[in-house]
């Protein structure tokens, strides 16, 4: 029988790290290194059940959906591990290899360390509030019979596909575009999933043109992550019934991605959003530009990319550089203007444009100038700092990891369980707990996907799809 009960004082131990280096904190490389390695612990004391036992009613293979792996993992392993490049920069590092002309600043090192450590406070909060909540296995009082899972899920993604675009032809509720879209994907690559083992050709034929139109779409959006997510998922969802072929196989495909990902994006964008090119043709130059690199210039981008793409430390050292030095902590200021934000756009045609109301903090920190035309977003813990500082940081982290928990075990109690209720709605509708976002853009997505999920399950028992134990 799985144990449910955390034990506080291991709990305790995940936030040692976070101690240790601001007892050291004079030593900013000693204090850097210590909470960055204290990330890698933290995994390590929670992803090997020694704070709490590890769901025991599936093989780890089977749940790796759960916040405990998929979303432990991303989210924090994005957030607290990748800044080590940026850390390297500041030490006078260029490709791996010392430059000695570099001139080191210490003023910037020690507004690292300081950052690095809210990382591992963040996230040793965040996972103790997914351990708290994490409670196994979830009674369900629905199923679904086991022969029918195959074509329900290639029913989801067909189905899910062109309703999202209805949405995005309303205006005003264009984010359910996002939410069956991603929702979609999810069940087009879980059906891929289920199709192969089962041998159904017709089924394995139809997921896999749904899942390469897929990875096309993504290959042409300009953005890196949801061509590794295409990657990822199928990864994941093929992994407990081939697993030394899957990680044979992905293991190397998303280390190449994240090599030749940089060059090919720079390459894309300069051609197809510049106007330069069509899709097709920026495509195909990004592909060879991707494939063809040498020690030139595509190499510069790709250290770029590691410095100030791959994490955001940038933007949060100049958030912290400026609160509460020149802007005051905001309070419960964010978490209020996310809940006008909640409104959908359909019953208040004037409400405050929600990117405008996010970048006017990007402006006051002096992070971004008014009269350029970028977006720059803060990350979560960015606005979990601005909102309380340290305290900020810890409230914010744990109700995040709790939510998350809470929202997956509801899904699985909805939906019969792991595959329909975690692996499907939980991943295909709450895919932004995965990197996370500002308040109010992050908020906002949650609640709306949480309401979807109840519509969605309401429309499911009403067809007996789902049936009544």
């Amino acid at each position: 029988m799985y144990q449910k009960n955390v034990s506080y004082e291991r709990l305790i131990v995940l936030y040692l790290p976070w101690l240790l280096a601001l007892l050291f904190k004079n030593d900013t490389s000693l204090s850097y290194m210590i909470a960055w390695t204290g990330s890698f612990l933290i995994f390590f004391l929670t992803l090997s059940g020694w704070v709490k036992p590890l769901p025991g009613d599936r093989s780890v293979a089977e749940q790796l959906m759960r916040p405990i792996f998929l979303v432990h993992i991303i989210f924090a392993g994005y957030m607290a591990c990748t800044s080590i490049f940026y850390f390297m920069n500041a030490l006078g590092y260029q490709n791996f290899v010392r430059q000695n002309y570099v001139l080191v600043n210490r003023g910037t090192l020690e507004y690292i360390a300081q950052c690095q450590r809210y990382y591992c406070l963040s996230h040793a909060a965040f996972v103790s509030g997914i351990l708290i909540f994490m409670n196994y296995p979830v009674k369900s009082a629905y199923y679904i019979e086991k022969q029918k899972l195959a074509n329900l899920l290639m029913g989801f993604a067909v189905i899910s596909f062109p309703v999202s675009v209805l949405f995005l032809k309303v205006p005003g509720l264009s984010q359910f575009y996002y939410q069956l879209n991603s929702l979609s994907f999810i069940a087009g690559t879980l059906a891929l999933a289920f199709a192969i083992p089962l041998k159904k050709t017709g089924n394995t034929l139809i997921c896999l043109c749904f899942y390469f139109f897929n990875f096309y779409q993504a290959l042409i959006s300009g953005f890196k992550e949801p061509i590794i997510i295409s990657v990822l998922v199928l990864g994941i969802f093929l992994y407990p019934s081939y697993k030394k072929l899957v990680a044979a196989i992905f293991i190397p495909a998303l280390l190449i991605l994240f090599m030749f990902l940089p060059t090919y994006n720079r390459i894309f964008r300069q051609n197809a959003w510049g106007g330069d090119a069509n899709t097709e043709e920026a495509t195909q130059l990004a592909l060879d530009a991707a494939l063809n690199s040498t020690n030139g210039e595509e190499d510069d981008s790709n250290w770029g990319f590691l410095i100030y793409r791959l994490s955001e430390i940038d933007m949060f050292i100049k958030f912290v550089q400026s609160t509460p030095k020149n802007v005051d902590f905001y309070g419960l200021s964010l978490v209020k203007q996310s809940a006008i934000v909640l409104v959908p756009r359909i019953c208040w045609p004037s409400k405050p444009i929600t990117e405008d109301l996010v970048m006017e903090r990007v402006y006051d920190a002096g992070v971004v100038n008014r009269a350029s035309n970028v977006s720059a977003k803060p990350a979560f813990i960015v606005d979990a700092y601005l909102s309380g500082g340290a305290w900020g940081i810890f409230l914010s982290m744990f109700i995040y990891g709790a939510v998350a928990q809470l929202i997956s075990a509801k899904a699985e109690q909805l939906f019969g369980g792991y595959i329909l209720g975690t692996a499907l709605i939980f991943s295909g509708l709450f895919q932004i707990l995965w990197r996370g976002l500002s308040f109010e853009f992050l908020i906002n997505s949650v609640f709306w996907s949480y309401m979807t999920m109840l519509a969605i399950h309401k429309i499911l028992v009403a067809t007996h799809v789902l049936k009544e134990r």
